[in-house]
This record gives structure tokens, C-alpha cells and sequence, in this order.
């Protein structure tokens, strides 16, 4: 956001404190879910996209309808006949399937079939809004139409949907069944994520508070019931726990509290590889398929 209009927007805000906090807090919630149009792209991101466009031709791409609209899914079938059980791969904020290649890649030569979405308002899926209430309605559909699922496997925003599906958490949709869950780079503390981006805007208390309140309205749940850790602490299936300690984008504190969440968690460290790389390397790859195939067991106390 350029400097002028954070200028700009943090002065209107600073305004709806005092003369309407309902409204400030609605607008900047609806800033906060705001995704980002395609021509902001960088030009490593188009070169991303274009050298996966092979890649891409081999999947099956289906659209599914949602209450606001619809979303893509791509689907990639192991060569074999029968797969060894379908995994779902949920990307990030500003992400889309192409990044996801080399888990995909991975989980499909292993023998599995994927099935990969694009959250609303990223990649093949129009919109210009997502929140927890719009992605989990998509993961709830996803399940309809090919779970159960082996794992879900979510990167950043897209481990904390995984967690927030396979919970129930949202009002209106019931817990998509997953075996396993595999969380790359995933914040754990939804409440602290608002109260990042209201420091970034200097919301008032007010208008803070009101902001929060939307969370409400889109998921049926207050704001603090998005809290990964707790959520993983009543769900009794393996977890692994895959982050960068040097992860500039989700704190490496948000890891330690997922796998602080019971014996059921694992926790793998991926050392220098930051908030994206890590989806690409090759040991992480292997480990997050081992652990999905039972290779890689975690000591597991229902």
C-alpha cells in the first residue's frame, strides 16, 4: 500500500472513530480480506506461472459453485489406477496452485491424487474478497465433491483454513474428514493477525473492536476461537508442523504453539528456507509426503 494512501486511509479511519466505529471497523475489515487484483503480479510471479503452465495442462479443472460464486479446483491423478487416497492442498494469501508444484508433484508420484483449490480471488477463481468464512466453504465443498481425505495440506492463511476445516470451526459447515494434516509456514493466532493490521492502520480501540466483530458475521464464531493450537489440541489426528525459523512473514513463536498443541503434533524445522522457499525444497517435500504415506509416524496419543 503506498505511503499516501495508508496516510489517506489511516485518517479516515482515525475520523470513523469518533463518528461512527461500526462503519470504520466494517471498512477496515473489508480491507483486511481485500485480495490482490491480477495485474499486481511481479514479473517472477508471471515467469513462476508460465514455466508451470505444462504442469498445469495435466490436471482436470473443475469449478465448483459457492454462495457468492464459485471456485477452481485442479485435480492431478497419480498414473496408476487406484491412488493411495486424495490430499488437498490449500494455497496461501496472494498464491495460487503453481506454487504448490513441487508438493503436488510429490504427493502424485508417491501415488496419491490432489486436489488443489484456488481460494476465492486467487489464481483460476474470481472475487476480490476471502476470509475464513468464504475459504472454508470452498475446503467444505472440496470435501463434498472428493473426500474423504488422506491429508490437507495448507501453506500460511492455507494451514490455518486446513485446521479451521477439519475443526468445524466455521457455523454452517461440518468438520471435512482428514486423516492427517501437514501445516507449512501457518500462523497459528488468528486474533493476532487482526491485531497486526490495526496496529498498521492505528485503529482506534473502537473501531478495533468492531473490525474484530466481522469475524463474527462471516463465520458464526467470535475471532477468538481462531486460535490453531487450541483447535489442534481437540482434534485427534497427526499433525506435522513444518516452518522456517527465519519466516519474516509468520513468526516462528506461531510454530512452537502449534506443537506445543499435544503428542499428536510433530514438528519439523526447515532452517533458512523463509516463508516461501520452503515450498520448494526438496527435504521438505519428502518429509511432508513420508509423514502423509507412514513413513514418517509421529508418536500419536489419541
Amino acid at each position: 500500500m503506498a505511503s499516501i494512501g495508508l496516510k489517506v486511509i489511516r485518517g479516515l479511519v482515525g475520523v470513523g472513530e469518533v463518528v461512527s466505529p461500526r462503519l470504520a471497523g466494517r471498512a477496515a475489515f473489508e480491507l483486511f480480506r481485500r485480495t490482490p487484483p491480477q495485474r499486481s503480479l511481479s514479473d517472477g510471479e508471471r515467469r513462476a506461472i508460465g514455466r508451470a503452465s505444462a504442469f498445469m495442462s495435466e490436471a482436470r479443472h473443475h469449478r465448483i459453485k459457492t454462495s457468492a460464486g464459485c471456485v477452481a479446483v485442479h485435480e492431478f491423478r497419480p498414473r496408476q489406477m487406484r491412488s493411495k487416497g486424495t490430499v488437498l492442498m490449500i494455497h496461501g494469501w496472494r498464491s495460487r496452485t503453481e506454487y504448490m508444484r513441487a508438493l503436488i508433484e510429490g504427493y502424485v508420484s508417491a501415488g496419491h491424487k490432489v486436489v488443489s483449490l484456488d481460494l476465492p480471488g486467487h489464481g483460476g477463481s474470481p472475487g476480490r474478497a476471502l476470509d475464513m468464512g468464504k475459504a472454508v466453504e470452498a475446503v467444505s465443498l472440496a470435501g463434498q465433491w472428493f473426500g474423504p481425505f488422506a491429508a490437507i495440506v495448507g501453506h500460511s492463511f492455507g494451514g490455518a483454513i486446513a485446521v479451521n476445516a477439519a475443526a468445524g470451526t466455521v457455523s454452517g459447515f461440518a468438520a471435512v474428514p482428514a486423516e492427517r494434516l501437514v501445516l507449512i509456514a501457518a500462523p497459528n493466532s488468528m486474533p493476532r493477525l487482526f491485531e497486526e493490521f490495526g496496529r498498521y492502520l492505528d485503529l482506534g480501540a473502537r473501531t478495533q473492536k468492531a473490525m474484530e466483530q466481522q469475524v463474527e458475521r462471516v463465520t458464526g464464531r467470535p475471532l477468538a476461537q481462531f486460535v490453531s493450537s487450541r483447535l489442534l489440541a481437540r482434534l485427534p489426528i497427526p499433525v506435522m508442523v513444518m516452518h522456517a525459523p527465519d519466516d519474516h512473514e509468520v513468526p516462528a513463536a506461531e510454530a512452537h504453539a502449534m506443537a506445543a498443541a499435544g503428542n499428536h503434533v510433530r514438528m519439523f524445522w526447515a532452517d533458512g528456507l523463509g516463508h516461501r522457499r520452503i515450498l520448494s525444497d526438496a527435504t521438505v517435500v519428502r518429509t511432508a509426503i513420508d509423514f502423509v504415506t507412514d513413513r514418517l509416524v509421529p508418536e500419536y496419543v489419541q
